[in-house]
């Protein structure tokens, strides 16, 4: 007897259909808050290992709010998002944000999240040169981040927009080094100036053996090709001491701060003009 949920009878498996119920749930709700203007950053400090009182830069992270109002993290709903249209609008929107708390912040440095599949999107383009226009100091002061897996899809794109936009003064960062499989032939192509140690190699690296020769690995491959190392997802003393004593030069996680969508510099200058 056939089933009549098997796929080749037009049906999906419960499993794959639950699965597609959530991701057009997602999407909805993601569109929902783009058509509400319900988008927004949340600022994360990178802070320098050799002394974790002083920030480096922070990272302006995505958030959108739900009809509830609940504050949603990228991380629950980017991989639904990131292959269509919504995700190339989020891109433009969160360089939009960060951008414009640049302008704000005259001390600020910023890395922003971005996908290659942006790279030519008309929308973020014209985001970037409009911000650039009206402040000769944030280009210097912005940071592009792609993770390694979208660099990978297309290095040889991705290698000439960096160059394009390093022109102008803009930094590049690496995210999620090690997550993905990065062709080690493009990496010296690439010319990042910051590596994101992922942050899976991270957590609890103090009693991870396994994890500390991972680290050690990807932060000797920076220190080959000259660029800068940050360890994501620091959530303890520990692993904080135990990177320090590997020579990381940057923390970033939860033990330091949490992102926060009202920083301290928007308190600050809302003081100095009253």
């Amino acid at each position: 007897m056939s089933n009549p949920d098997h796929p080749a009878n037009g049906f999906s498996d419960p499993l794959s259909l639950a699965v597609e119920n959530r991701d057009n749930n997602t999407m909805k709700m993601v569109e929902n808050a783009l058509a509400r203007k319900n988008v927004m950053l949340a600022f994360q400090p990178v802070v320098l290992a050799s002394n974790t009182k002083r920030v480096a830069f922070h990272e302006g992270l995505i958030r959108v709010m739900d009809e509830t109002g609940r504050i949603i993290p990228a991380r629950e709903f980017i991989n639904v998002v990131e292959t269509t249209e919504t995700g190339r609008i989020i891109d433009s929107l969160a360089l939009e944000l960060g951008l414009a708390e640049l302008a704000l912040e005259p001390t600020l440095r910023l890395s922003i999240n971005m996908s290659a599949r942006s790279i030519g999107y008309k929308r973020w383009m014209q985001t970037l040169d409009h911000g650039l226009s009206l402040d000769p100091t944030i280009a210097e002061r912005l940071i592009l981040e792609i993770t390694e897996s979208s660099a990978m899809l297309m290095p040889e794109l991705v290698t000439s927009f960096m160059e394009d936009l390093q022109a102008r003064g803009i930094s590049f960062a690496l995210d999620d080094f090690g997550a993905g499989y990065t062709a080690f032939r493009f990496l010296k192509d690439f010319y990042f100036d910051i590596i994101k140690i992922d942050g899976q190699f991270i957590r609890d690296i103090y009693n991870n053996p396994d994890n500390q020769v991972m680290t050690k690995a990807l932060a000797s491959i920076a220190v080959q090709f000259e660029m800068f190392t940050v360890a994501e997802s620091v959530e303890s003393a520990e692993d904080a001491e135990f990177l320090q004593s590997i020579g990381i030069d940057c923390l970033q996680g939860y033990y330091f701060s949490a992102p926060v969508i009202d920083p301290a510099w928007r308190n600050q200058n809302q003081k100095a003009r009253a």
